[in-house]
């Protein structure tokens, strides 16, 4: 029950700084961006350093960022698929998935394993 507590207060405190920084950027949709996925990430790497040690924590913080990269891609993909050939969103996203995937595997693969 006591990590359930840290982590709601640690995200707490980590989402209402960034959607602090969020809201000072311009488009103002970067507030949504900057405000759940960085807390949480934050919030599960400091409970997880005090349960389980750094070791471990730096293999998870690899994997966070193997995530990172392969959403980046899939949202390049997903943006220039749009803009240049004006179809259905469901059909693009359904695709770009598979680039996500595909990205986020490659990278375990490589890197990670």
């Amino acid at each position: 029950m006591s990590q359930i507590l840290i982590r709601f207060l640690i995200g707490g405190v980590v989402v209402s700084a960034f959607a602090i920084v969020g809201d000072l950027l311009k488009p103002k949709s970067f507030a949504g961006l900057f405000g759940a996925a960085p807390s949480v990430a934050l919030a599960t790497l400091g409970l997880t350093v005090a349960t389980e040690g750094a070791h471990y924590v730096a293999t998870e913080a690899r994997s966070m960022m193997a995530g990172a990269i392969a959403f980046f891609a899939y949202a390049c993909f997903v943006s220039w698929a749009m803009l240049r050939y004006k179809t259905n969103a469901l059909v693009v996203t359904m695709c770009g998935m598979l680039l996500w995937f595909g990205v986020a595997f490659g990278l375990w693969r490589v890197w990670l394993k």
